[in-house]
C-alpha cells in the first residue's frame, strides 16, 4: 500500500496560485495554497515527481511533525521524538533553518541550536554517533516554521533551491531567479508555439524557460536532489519517472523564441547559458537596442525584465526609457501582449500606457510588480488575447 505524505512548497510570492495548479495537473491531493507556497499530500512517486518537474516550487518539503509549544523545550522534545537515524545516516552533513511568524520565544538562534542538538541527541541515542553540522553545503536540510504556539519541522527533500536548474553558467547584474521567470510565462497567458520576444534578454532566463517549457523538458533533469540520499530512496521508482519524464520531451527544433540585447557581453551570458542548457540551436538571439527591436511575428508576447536602477545617474537614463518603451509599443507592436517585470515602480506611470493588470511578485527579496499591457493598433484599449 503507498503511504501518504504530506508536503510544502514553497515559492516566489505572487506565485502561490499558479504553483497549486502546476501541483494538481502534476497529480497531488490535498492542495491548500497559503502565503508564500502551497501545502499538498502525495506518495513517495509524487515527491520525486515534483521535484523534477515543478517549475514554480522553491523547495519541496516533507513535513515530519506540527506540533503545539511554549517553550524551546517542547520545540526540541517534538525534534527528538523523531526517527532521524531512520531517514539519513550519521555520515550525512546536516543544517539546520528556523523562520517564524509572531512567535514569543526570544532567540530563533536558540531555536535553531535546539532542534541541531536534538537530531544529534537521537542519533546518539541510537547508534552512538552523531551527524556534523554543515551551514553552506549540506547533504541534508532541516527547516522548522514557527507560529505564535506550533512548530512545524519539514525535511528537505530538494537539497539546492529548485531554482538552480543546473545550466546556469552566466548571470546578470539582476538576474530573474528561474521560478520566478517560468510564473511570469504562466501568469503573462503565453503557450508555446505563440511567438515570444525578450528585448532585454540579459543572461536568458526567460527564455530558456520558455524553450524548456515547449519542449516539454524536466526543469530538473540535470540535477542531483537531497532525496536520493535518504535512506528510504526507492533507485527503481525514480529511474522509471526520470525516464518517463525525458522520454515525454519534444525533438529540439528551431522555435519562435527571440531574444535580444544591447550589450554584447549580455548576448555571450545569455549564449552561454543556452548552451548548456543544450538549446543554443532553439532560441533566437541577436544584438540590438530595445528601441529598435521589431516584432518577428504579427502578434505575441513581449515580456522582459527591465535594468535595474544599480548605479548613481541610471534612475535619469531608465526614466527617460520608459516613455520610449511606450512609444515603441503603440508604433509597431500593435497585437501584442507585453509584459514587465520589474522593481522599478515609476515604470507604470512614464511608460504612459494603460495596464491590464498589475501582480505584486518578489525577486528573492525584492518587491516587484508584472505590469501587462495588451497592445491595440491606434489605441491601448484592453483586449483578449488568444492565449488566454
Amino acid at each position: 500500500m503507498k503511504t501518504t505524505h504530506q508536503f510544502f512548497a514553497p515559492c516566489p510570492r505572487g506565485l502561490e496560485a499558479v504553483l497549486a495548479t502546476e501541483l494538481e495537473t502534476l497529480g497531488a491531493a490535498a492542495i491548500k495554497t497559503t502565503d508564500g507556497g502551497v501545502a499538498f499530500s502525495g506518495d513517495k512517486a509524487l515527491c520525486y515527481r515534483t521535484n523534477l518537474q515543478s517549475r514554480i516550487a522553491s523547495r519541496i518539503l516533507w513535513k515530519l511533525a506540527d506540533q503545539r509549544y511554549r517553550s524551546e523545550k517542547d520545540i526540541y522534545d517534538a525534534a527528538y521524538a523523531l526517527p532521524w537515524q531512520e531517514w539519513f545516516d550519521a555520515e550525512r552533513t546536516f543544517r539546520v533553518k528556523v523562520s517564524a511568524i509572531r512567535c514569543p520565544l526570544r532567540s530563533l538562534d536558540f531555536v535553531t541550536l535546539k532542534i541541531k542538538d536534538a537530531v544529534c541527541d537521537r542519533f546518539r541515542a541510537h547508534g552512538g554517533k552523531r551527524p556534523s553540522v554543515n551551514t553552506t553545503t549540506p547533504d541534508m536540510r532541516v527547516y522548522a516554521f514557527l507560529t505564535a504556539d506550533t512548530a512545524t519541522i519539514y525535511l528537505d527533500t530538494s537539497g539546492e533551491a529548485l531554482f538552480k536548474r543546473g545550466y546556469r553558467t552566466e548571470q546578470g547584474e539582476a538576474p530573474l531567479r528561474e521560478n520566478l521567470a517560468a510564473g511570469i510565462l504562466k501568469l503573462s497567458g503565453w503557450e508555446p508555439g505563440t511567438p515570444l520576444l525578450d528585448p532585454m534578454c540579459g543572461s536568458g532566463t526567460l527564455l530558456i524557460e520558455a524553450a524548456q517549457m515547449a519542449l516539454n523538458i524536466p526543469p530538473g533533469a540535470e540535477r542531483w536532489f537531497a532525496f536520493e540520499q535518504l535512506k528510504n530512496f526507492d533507485k527503481a521508482l525514480w529511474d522509471t519517472i526520470y525516464k518517463e519524464a525525458v522520454a515525454a520531451e519534444h525533438p529540439k527544433e528551431r522555435l519562435p523564441i527571440y531574444g535580444s540585447d544591447i550589450l554584447n557581453i549580455a548576448l555571450a551570458a545569455a549564449r552561454a547559458n543556452l548552451e548548456a542548457a543544450g538549446l543554443e540551436d532553439v532560441v533566437n538571439l541577436k544584438q540590438v537596442d530595445a528601441l529598435d527591436v521589431a516584432p518577428p511575428a504579427e502578434a505575441g508576447l513581449l515580456v522582459t525584465n527591465p535594468p535595474y536602477a544599480v548605479r548613481i545617474g541610471e534612475e535619469e537614463k531608465l526614466a527617460q526609457l520608459y516613455p520610449k518603451l511606450g512609444d515603441l509599443l503603440k508604433q509597431r507592436f500593435s497585437g501584442w501582449r507585453a509584459c514587465f517585470i520589474t522593481a522599478d515602480l515609476r515604470l507604470a506611470k512614464m511608460i504612459r500606457l494603460s495596464a491590464s493588470r498589475r501582480t505584486p511578485l518578489f525577486n528573492g527579496a525584492l518587491e516587484c510588480r508584472l505590469f501587462v499591457y495588451d497592445m491595440v493598433a491606434g489605441s491601448n484599449r484592453k483586449v483578449k488575447n488568444p492565449a488566454d
